[in-house]
């Protein structure tokens, strides 16, 4: 499922109302409407099928990192509710990603929404990495763990805009990357 536009804007609002008056008001400029913990915390899938009701794609951004069967039964739930892409921590290994891909597919079939693994937390920076026992850069861990997520069989990765020029040599053009 391509996106004819790009950009998917943060309704990052725990208002339900709130939400959908952004989404009617901006779903013709825009791909598609991205939602996040605050908002599925608030509202729960009930939430994300009102929003996907409105027309426009949604991006269930939930950040999922369990252990497989943990994760693949979040996926498989949230994939009923008419998402266009949800994601899952790529941090949670090879396992994990495989799983979030076949559930996806299992409980959406064709129309199963793209399954995207998160890097490294634009938040983080190479003393973040150290911190937490991890020797390389934080650049060269989001490109470790995009190799990995295609290698999982995800659609693409979120990714700091500094690391989208090796990703793209590394994983290739049909490789989808979000950029916050």
């Amino acid at each position: 499922m391509p996106f004819a536009n790009p950009i998917f804007p943060a309704l990052d609002t725990t208002d339900l109302a709130k939400a959908e008056a952004m989404g009617r008001a901006l779903a013709p400029y825009c791909g598609g409407l991205k939602l996040g913990l605050e908002f599925f915390s608030a509202h729960g899938p009930q939430g994300f099928k009102a929003m996907a009701a409105l027309g426009a794609p949604i991006f269930a951004d939930l950040k999922y990192h369990d252990i497989p069967n943990t994760v693949a039964g979040g996926v498989r739930a949230i994939a009923k509710t008419g998402i266009a892409i949800v994601n899952v921590h790529a941090t949670g290994g090879r396992a994990m990603m495989e799983a979030a891909r076949k559930a996806a597919e299992d409980a959406a079939g064709e129309k199963r929404p793209k399954v995207i693994g998160v890097t490294v937390l634009t938040s983080l920076d190479d003393g973040d990495m150290a911190a937490t026992g991890i020797r390389s850069s934080a650049a060269e861990q989001a490109l470790r763990l995009a190799v990995l997520a295609r290698a999982a069989g995800l659609d693409g990765v979120v990714c700091s805009p500094h690391e989208i020029g090796a990703i793209r040599r590394e994983c290739g053009p049909g490789f989808m990357l979000i950029v916050p």
